[in-house]
């Protein structure tokens, strides 16, 4: 350890906010130090170093942070020699106001800047490091990530997108799409596999949107499913425009390929959607569940809605009920819009009062509860394939795991039984969130 603090065996404790692809990228960060000589805290008050990885998509996830790094400046001022950090979209999207409102911060560092931190951690000065470039080359392909224990392992298949829907900021503080190179992709999976991983999940803003070279993401999914010990292949979020054929064919008779979609849908106005800048309207979408739906008959289907979207009318809203009820989803992850800076809807501003908005957010998670729990109940008596994952967060002696169509599923613990076994169960009761089974 050098005179500051840091460098060889400097003790590091990292935070991650948001979705998955930002815990992915919180697994590159701990490889990337871990390279640099730098060990995981395993309390906060021991580290050297402290790193925020944040999330930039929803105005509450910032609120959060700014919050936790007010909290984090009153350690600091215990220990000045403590390093602080804040990583990923928040500081790609917000890097001038963070400096001004968080100046205590010693580094910022965007998406693309993470092979830098170990340099950027070993400035001095008054002023923070700052490094939020985008760098359209940058896949971290030769960067193998520290995977956490379990099963299951989410795999970052592209960075970045392409599509700059209107009320999305994820192409400006992600960069553009790039794919990582499917020899990459399979020897890392290949490692997984040896450790014990049994479930792959692929990551993408636009994961389905995947190109390298010849090699596009229905053809992936087939190279995936030809690594040994792999059982189990998912991938997350596809975009509605990129749903080819080659990837419906890979999902319907690829064994490995489980029977789960998910399909953002935004909102069912054609209105709406077209000012989001979707790139399909309401008919499209729906006749794409049709061929998906004909093509694997098990399958189920999750979506993103958004609701009070610039100039959304109450029948504007009307129209994303009716496309709920008639898709009948399994579940759904449901927002309010909160308008973003640097998107392209920024400019329009709010039309749809904070109050109303929460109606309408209301009435849709009424809705997808009342789907949720009809399409598990239906399920009774049904034998399903569990992967298991561990016990159950409620019950005594009970385990779980998911269905192949990602439902969780708890049953009665059997000796013999460990995390990454798969065990047939029967379905016996469900609310719209679990299936409670007995073992087959």
């Amino acid at each position: 350890m050098d005179e500051n603090g840091h460098g060889a065996q400097a003790r590091v404790w990292l935070e991650t906010y948001g979705c998955q692809m930002n815990v992915a990228d919180s697994q590159l960060v701990t490889a990337v130090l871990r390279r640099a000589g730098y060990v995981t805290a395993t309390k906060l008050e021991e580290a050297d170093v402290i790193l925020l990885n944040t999330c930039a998509i929803r105005e509450h996830a910032e609120e959060r942070v700014l919050g936790r790094l007010g909290d984090l400046a009153r350690l600091k001022q215990a220990r000045p020699e403590v390093k602080l950090g804040l990583l990923g979209c928040m500081a790609q999207h917000n890097r001038a106001a963070l400096v001004e409102k968080a100046p205590w911060l010693d580094l910022v560092a965007g998406p693309d800047a993470y092979r830098r931190l170990p340099e950027m951690l070993g400035e001095s000065g008054f002023d923070p490091a700052v490094d939020v470039r985008l760098n359209r080359a940058e896949t971290y392909a030769d960067i193998s990530p520290e995977y956490g224990a379990g099963v299951r392992a989410y795999v970052t298949a592209m960075r970045g997108c392409d599509k700059f829907c209107a009320f999305c900021v994820v192409p400006y503080v992600r960069g553009r799409e790039r794919s990582v190179p499917p020899a990459d992709l399979i020897r890392e999976i290949s490692e997984l596999a040896a450790r014990g991983v049994r479930e792959v999940v692929l990551l993408g803003q636009t994961v389905n949107a995947y190109r390298y070279e010849l090699v596009g993401f229905g053809q992936l999914l087939r190279m995936v499913a030809a690594v040994d010990g792999i059982e189990r292949i998912r991938f997350t979020s596809p975009h509605p425009s990129d749903m080819s054929q080659a990837v419906i064919d890979a999902m319907a008779s690829e064994p490995k390929v489980q029977p789960y979609l998910h399909l953002p849908l935004q909102s069912g106005s054609d209105r709406i959607l077209a000012a989001m800048d979707r790139g399909y309207t309401s008919t499209q979408y729906l006749d794409l569940v049709a061929r998906v739906r004909a093509a694997i008959p098990e399958l189920a289907i999750s979506t993103d809605i958004i609701v009070g979207f610039h100039g959304e009318t109450e029948n504007d809203f009307g129209a994303t009920l009716e496309l709920m009820r008639a898709v009948g989803y399994d579940s759904a992850f449901t927002f309010k819009y909160s308008v973003r800076e640097h998107t392209r809807a920024h400019r329009l501003g709010d039309t749809v009062s904070e109050a109303e908005k929460q109606r309408r957010l209301s009435e849709v998670i009424a809705l997808q509860e009342e789907s949720s729990l009809a399409r598990y109940r239906a399920l009774a008596g049904r034998v399903f394939p569990v992967l298991i994952e561990g016990p159950a967060r409620r019950g005594v002696g009970m385990l779980a795991g998911k269905t192949p169509d990602y439902k969780t599923a708890i049953f009665p613990a059997r000796a013999g039984l460990t995390a990454g076994d798969t065990v047939a169960v029967r379905v016996t009761s469900a609310t719209g969130h679990t299936l409670t089974c007995t073992l087959a």
